[in-house]
């Protein structure tokens, strides 16, 4: 991808003010074992995270506490912003109205409107606060547990949170049983398809815009196919619940994400029968 980086103005950094504080203390948990916590409750119906929360407080967000970060870091908090300022740009093209959201980066666990999140629960759009959530350490277990590299990879989780917010402005986002949640969240792949297909043109870069290259789209779509439903399930259990789907299989996401990058059109991102 080609993008040059901004001025942060789609970012709001809370990465200095997360932590599990415990006995007075700040005890960091690593995004990994959250992971197999969050999985391992969501599969078996048990809040193992209770083990945590039972005596914890999340510590609280303090936006102006100093950030201990690396240049790669520091290099992917200008990705976010330069992916989040282009995928709005977009859509203020495609939607009337459109009003823009921004990304709260955070470390470990954060206080939304929406309520306590973890770094396990993933990238997630809370639609009482209009803000994306993100901790960049899901990035690195995209690649490294998942076998999604590359920055589309990464673009498109973006993208995909940015279509919940529109979603949240069309009045079409909601909440419900797993199968409307699972047309929810393959439409928000349409849309981050949408985005991707006017990314591809070329040119775009001379303008200071992001503009794909060569592969990229098909790091977006490995990407897709990573994180489907069955493919998390069968990682995690050996096995497939059909039952417990909220995302839509690998076929699915892929197929979604294929329809917004071949159309650019949102009008072809009804999942409404699917």
């Amino acid at each position: 991808m080609r993008w040059t980086p901004g001025d942060r103005g789609n970012i709001e950094d809370a990465r200095g003010g997360s932590g599990f504080r415990m006995g007075g203390g700040v005890v960091p948990i690593g995004l990994g074992g959250l992971i197999l916590l969050a999985l391992f409750s969501w599969l078996t119906g048990t809040n193992f995270l209770s083990l945590l929360n039972s005596t914890e407080q999340p510590a609280p967000t303090d936006q102006s506490s100093p950030v201990a970060s690396s240049p790669a870091e520091e290099r992917e908090v200008d990705f976010v912003d330069a992916m989040m300022k282009d995928i709005q740009t977009t859509w203020q093209m495609l939607l009337p109205g459109y009003r823009p959201t921004r990304v709260v980066l955070f470390r470990d666990v954060i206080q939304s409107s929406c309520g306590m999140a973890e770094s396990a629960t993933g990238p997630f759009y809370c639609p009482q606060d209009q803000r994306v959530y993100l901790d960049l350490g899901f990035f690195q277990e995209m690649s490294q547990r998942l076998g999604a590299p590359g920055e589309f990879a990464r673009a498109y989780v973006i993208a995909h949170e940015v279509g919940h917010h529109v979603q949240r402005l069309a009045g079409i986002l909601g909440s419900g049983t797993n199968a409307s949640s699972v047309r929810i969240e393959l439409q928000a792949d349409c849309l981050a398809g949408v985005w991707g297909h006017y990314a591809a043109q070329p040119g775009r870069a001379a303008k200071g815009q992001v503009e794909l290259e060569a592969g990229d789209m098909e790091q977006g779509l490995n990407a897709a196919a990573a994180i489907g439903d069955d493919r998390l399930q069968r990682m995690t259990t050996g096995s497939v619940m059909p039952d417990r789907f909220t995302h839509g299989t690998s076929a699915q996401r892929v197929e979604w994400l294929k329809r917004g990058l071949t159309t650019g059109d949102p009008n072809a991102c009804d999942t409404s029968g699917n």
